[in-house]
């Protein structure tokens, strides 16, 4: 049977989540979808369409959605619907996850991976984070969790737009493109967004043939441009020191950095660092991906991963006069980035 592809929607509390999920619960949009609501609080569903003593709750919408509320396990939750899935019981194509607004979407993006049944049955497609254009720049400085949560997104969505000026939302894009340049950044009103903005994205695939997005390390590129005309850069590379007399500056412990080269890498050498790497720096290590030249080899590779799980895959051929090269991106809480530059470049032929 073809694996489900699972959709986990994360955001801060307050920033939309839940008026997003009734949007995609109550419109026609001809996908038959399980949501999976990870805990109660005060951003339940609908009161009158959700029971809020039961331990699980399955409930059938009018468009041929279906709404599950789980207090428990989520490996449990996953594994109950493929059963009833299974057996006839109940028809979806996808399924959708509510994390709770403080929660940290790591350990609900492993789930899919380090567990051999929901493995089976599903395939995670992608991270999607609901921003509170209005709050989101206090809410990044207080909480880490807000900056995981922008971290390990596959899209952002900005919601509550229309009560921030245009500085404001520029300020906020340039904070969330340092934070993670690999997430495209869109805009919800009121729950309002296409839904191939929100499933089938394909995202978060850690073995696929997909190639990187040509731009997503412009800005990277440029503000590593600006240190280059300006005083020295620290672990914090993914700040713009630039414009500090401009606005206050903005110290987020996850952030984001890049790798390029124009040499090949040596497969031992990069294998041996890379394992180090995840040994050591896994756990800050929230999201990363990249295309690799690889000595001797007539084709790309692949590289993806979340915290200590890596996968790799042979990609598209390398085509008659194609620049070869590499392009690695990084996005974690506190990585020391120059110990990642210099061990690539001693990993490189």
């Amino acid at each position: 049977m073809k694996l489900v592809p699972a959709t986990i929607l994360t955001g801060f509390l307050g920033a939309g989540k839940t008026t997003l999920l009734n949007r995609i619960l109550k419109e026609p949009h001809g996908h038959r979808i399980a949501v999976i609501e990870n805990e109660f609080g005060q951003e339940n569903i609908d009161n009158e369409i959700l029971v809020q003593d039961s331990n699980e709750q399955i409930v059938e919408m009018s468009n041929g959605c279906v709404c599950c509320t789980v207090r428990g396990d989520l490996i449990l939750a996953l594994a109950t619907l493929a059963q009833k899935r299974a057996a006839g019981e109940l028809d979806f194509d996808h399924v959708v996850i509510e994390t709770t607004g403080l929660a940290n979407p790591g350990p609900v993006a492993q789930t899919f991976f380090m567990d051999d049944e929901v493995a089976a049955s599903y395939v995670l497609d992608a991270v999607v984070t609901v921003v509170d254009a209005r709050h989101a720049m206090q809410q990044l400085d207080e909480h880490e969790e807000a900056q995981r949560q922008v971290g390990f997104a596959d899209r952002l969505l900005l919601s509550k737009t229309d009560l921030v000026d245009a500085a404001q939302l520029a300020a906020l894009t340039a904070r969330l493109t340092r934070i993670n340049p690999r997430a495209p950044i869109g805009k919800t009103d009121f729950g309002r967004v296409p839904i191939s903005e929100v499933l089938d994205l394909r995202g978060f695939n850690l073995n696929d043939k997909l190639e990187l997005d040509p731009d997503f390390l412009a800005s990277e590129d440029a503000h590593a441009h600006e240190h280059e005309h300006g005083h020295e850069c620290g672990e914090h590379c993914g700040h713009d020191h630039a414009h500090d007399h401009h606005h206050a500056h903005h110290s987020d412990d996850i952030a984001a950095f890049s790798f390029r080269s124009d040499r090949p890498f040596s497969t031992a050498r990069l294998d041996e660092f890379l394992g180090g790497l995840l040994q050591v720096y896994g756990p800050r290590m929230l999201r990363y991906k990249g295309v690799l030249w690889m000595e001797g080899a007539d084709r790309k590779v692949v590289f993806q991963g979340v915290h200590q799980m890596m996968g790799t895959d042979i990609g598209a051929r390398w085509a008659d006069g194609e620049a070869r090269g590499s392009k690695m991106v990084f996005i974690g809480k506190n990585l020391p980035k120059e110990t990642f530059i210099r061990g690539l470049e001693q990993c490189l032929v």
